[in-house]
């Protein structure tokens, strides 16, 4: 028996599976070593670009409110990362800011409240020494701790007023900027002049913030003038400039160094010193602090301006209403209260 000899096409059919079985095992190799390459560059390539990431995550863990001083502090190129780091930065700046402010308000408001008691402790210790106090004395000095008690009064209820207003507004309605001041108007017994151009300025607001506001622009005005009453005068004038209600209040008084007009708006400050003890002419250095704070909550801004002849001008723009169809409707927002 005879076998029939191997034909061309038998040839080509085994070369051919020999090539096919040499290139899936040359593929085979190339496959695994790039699979191993890629993982191992993957590695790398992922080390690099997250190493930045834990920097920035064991920074963010190191600040506490301690040390709200320390920044993340990025370097490189100007990718996304050192945005994200830059904003982050400018988070932890407005944080400290927000800290130091909150820590010297603490410390600010405990001495000017610290103050009246240690006068009242004073003024009770002085009576109980004297064994020979008339009921004159006793009457003075009771007289004197119920005025130290209604100073902490005024000074608890500005701190209450001004915490109130920084939360935001918890009510709106509609009133008329004109009427309020027109109700609220200084007297003019022995004090200053009295000027007002009252126009109509629709406003949408907190009726008693709006009121707080109007109130602490014009003790301020009268405060803060010249002693002597002759020639002394208050300015007031309400409208609306390109849609906005304004009220704009200006004074006579002592010229106000330009250099110290904006921190006349921060918690317990007054011209010419960080704290006053004696505050009958002074006041409580709350004032304006809560005139900026409820025109904040308002949506609108408050600026100072020094008059070249002496006193302030201070300017206050809250925003627009809304539409005439909501303001003929007041009673759906809110009942109007006094």
């Amino acid at each position: 028996m005879s076998t029939a000899p191997p034909t061309l096409t038998m040839y080509a059919e085994a070369l051919r599976a020999d090539q096919l079985h040499q290139l899936l095992v040359e593929a085979g190799i190339a496959l695994a070593v790039m699979t191993v390459a890629s993982v191992a560059l993957g590695w790398l390539m992922a080390g690099r670009v997250l190493a930045p990431l834990r920097t920035m995550t064991a920074a963010a863990r190191r600040i506490s409110a301690e040390n709200l001083g320390q920044r993340l502090a990025v370097p490189g190129p100007d990718d996304e990362l050192k945005a994200m780091a830059d904003t982050f930065d400018d988070v932890l700046a407005r944080l400290e800011g927000a800290f130091e402010a909150q820590k010297r308000f603490v410390a600010n408001a405990s001495h000017e409240l610290r103050t009246p008691l240690t006068l009242q402790q004073t003024i009770v210790d002085v009576a109980l020494a004297d064994p020979d106090a008339s009921v004159a004395t006793l009457r003075a000095a009771c007289l004197r701790v119920r005025a130290a008690g209604q100073e902490q009064e005024r000074l608890i209820d500005a701190l209450l007023t001004l915490a109130r207003s920084q939360q935001g507004l918890q009510r709106r309605e509609f009133m008329d900027l004109a009427e309020i001041v027109r109700e609220l108007l200084p007297e003019h017994d022995g004090g200053p002049r009295v000027d007002a151009e009252l126009n109509s300025a629709a406003v949408l607001g907190d009726q008693q913030l709006i009121e707080r506001l109007v109130v602490n622009l014009a003790d301020n005005a009268v405060r803060h003038n010249h002693p002597e009453k002759e020639g002394s005068w208050v300015s007031l004038w309400t409208g609306t400039d390109r849609g906005r209600p304004v009220l704009r209040i200006a004074n006579s008084g002592r010229v106000t160094p330009p250099d110290q007009v904006a921190g006349l708006f921060q918690p317990f400050r007054r011209l010419g010193a960080e704290r006053v003890r004696g505050r009958g002419r002074d006041g409580l250095g709350l004032g304006l602090s809560i005139v900026a704070a409820v025109a904040a909550a308002h949506g609108g801004s408050v600026a100072a301006r020094p008059r070249p002849e002496g006193g302030l001008s201070v300017t206050v723009t809250l925003p627009a209403t809304a539409t005439r169809a909501d303001r003929d409707a007041p009673a759906a927002m809110a009942p109007r209260t006094t």
